[in-house]
């Protein structure tokens, strides 16, 4: 395993400075990681469209710069997000900006808690706070649908002094060494809106487009159960059609979800590959126009 870490680190041919700060908080994981940690810690498999954008954001990251992945949905940034995690051996302490996460959500709350013949208040910490007081890593899913009120939080975290006050014990929070922030949008979504640009400012931007051509056929062949060669050469085509449709505008991003296309492909082992479309990707999609040509999409190919 580790032989597998160093030589993909040596394959991003990334400058000596940058291994030197990977291999040192790779080195103090090692030893202070607790068994619940070691499980946040993200897993190897991406496959990066581009060499330079995974280039890009482990300097970005090995510099302490946060960064944020923006790109389609299915395209694979919280993939990204895990294998940096993994490069790093730094855990992923992950939040998802849904219209329900508030400030407990995301720094911790307090409870009462049984110690003897006693009750005693206890702050129970959220992952924001174990991030940065652990000096780990913050993953920070859908970030332009976090709402008003979470926003100084964020920003907070965000700022180049990394530094935060609980407003539910009073501490001042400083994070330690190694803490890194990563987030992740998809552009005009349904509930997001256009991140401000004192937001967006405190970061640096890493687009990440869908996988296509050999590259993909090559993902198919090592995450999915499909195994015939001319099922997934089929699906390939079927991936580069829906993405063409989508740049027209004539389809929604989601449409031509890579994560959609796997299942579709997983299905596809067992059942035959239209119904496997239908299931993955046809049936999630709202307006019966799309529906309609994803469909004859398919019937073309399969």
């Amino acid at each position: 395993m580790q032989n597998d870490i160093l030589n993909e680190i040596e394959s991003l041919q990334l400058p000596q400075q940058v291994v030197d700060t990977i291999d040192r908080i790779r080195s103090e994981r090692q030893h202070t990681l607790t068994d619940e940690e070691r499980w946040l810690v993200g897993r190897p498999g991406y496959t990066s469209p581009d060499p330079a954008l995974l280039y890009d954001a482990v300097v970005a990251l090995s510099m302490g710069k946060n960064v944020l992945l923006q790109g389609p949905t299915g395209a694979g940034k919280t993939k990204l997000a895990e294998y940096l995690s993994y490069l790093f051996h730094q855990p992923l302490h992950a939040v998802n900006c849904s219209v329900d996460l508030d400030a407990e959500a995301l720094l911790g709350f307090k409870t009462i808690v049984q110690k003897g013949n006693h009750s005693a208040i206890e702050f129970v910490p959220g992952p924001v706070v174990k991030a940065m007081t652990k000096g780990h890593f913050l993953y920070i899913d859908e970030i332009n649908m976090a709402k008003p009120e979470t926003l100084p939080i964020i920003n907070s975290v965000l700022d180049y002094r990394k530094m935060l006050t609980n407003p539910f014990t009073g501490e001042v929070i400083k994070a330690k060494d190694g803490f890194g922030v990563i987030a992740a949008i998809n552009i005009g979504y349904v509930g997001t809106v256009p991140l401000n640009e004192a937001l967006k400012n405190r970061f640096v931007v890493i687009d990440v487009p869908y996988l296509q051509g050999e590259q993909l056929r090559n993902l198919l062949e090592e995450q999915t159960t499909l195994r015939d060669p001319a099922l997934l050469d089929r699906f390939v085509r079927l991936s580069a059609d829906l993405l063409a449709q989508t740049k027209m505008g004539q389809l929604s991003e989601e449409a031509a979800s890579i994560r959609a296309l796997i299942d579709a492909c997983d299905l596809a082992a067992y059942m035959p590959p239209l119904r496997a479309i239908q299931r993955a990707i046809v049936d999630k999609l709202e307006d019966e126009r799309e529906r309609a040509a994803v469909k004859n999409m398919a019937e073309t190919l399969f």
